[in-house]
């Protein structure tokens, strides 16, 4: 396995929030096992399993849309992701949306996702996410580059109240000299593949 290209210091985006490097997901001091970190330049560090995986951790926030042919749409929404880590060979992954007016007013709640990044020794990746509507989801992907990840499913379990969603398609990039962005394509409700969600996300954490 080729060594990835990490660098050797942690410096953050021109355009992530001032107090980003200070900051980190809520913390339980009182554990007696090692926290999740969303900043690398506090607790445990990162295995080396997941150095691919590295420019991801931090919190997350911004705004994306959502369309699709069988719903009213398009949809605006805010959105938080977090990626952190304890030291073990995977990554803790959280996601939780909110919908917005025109204004960008928040109406209520909305999608909510949390699962587990495994990268592998060859440098590919398994993917394990769990939606609040009933969906769970193995998803897989070759060797990332540092800036960008694509993932699709190999496999979607859902309850019986549960939406039909048979494959989903997601990918991943830094862009804006450190913003993240991400487009999610989905089958489902007897639709072929398409685009379903994207969003533009700033650093706030890490």
């Amino acid at each position: 396995m080729t060594e990835p290209d990490v660098p050797t210091t942690i410096t953050g985006p021109a355009n992530a929030a001032p107090d980003s490097p200070q900051r980190n997901r809520p913390q339980w001091t009182d554990l007696p096992v090692e926290d999740d970190t969303a900043n690398l330049r506090l607790g445990p560090s990162l295995h080396d399993q997941c150095l691919p995986l590295l420019p991801l951790i931090g919190v997350w926030r911004g705004t994306g849309e959502v369309v699709y042919p069988t719903i009213d749409g398009p949809f605006h929404f805010g959105q938080q992701l977090v990626f952190a880590h304890d030291g073990r060979p995977f990554v803790s992954y959280e996601a939780r949306a909110w919908l917005l007016d025109e204004d960008g007013g928040v109406i209520r709640q909305a999608a909510r996702e949390t699962g587990f990044w495994r990268p592998q020794e060859d440098g590919s990746l398994e993917v394990l996410i769990a939606h609040h509507t009933g969906i769970i989801e193995a998803w897989y992907g070759d060797k990332g580059d540092l800036r960008s990840w694509e993932i699709a499913t190999d496999a979607v379990v859902r309850t019986p109240s549960a939406k039909d969603v048979t494959a989903a398609k997601r990918l991943y990039g830094l862009v804006n000299q450190g913003d993240l962005a991400y487009v999610d394509e989905r089958a489902m409700q007897g639709q072929p593949m398409q685009p379903h969600m994207s969003a533009l996300l700033h650093r706030v954490v890490g």
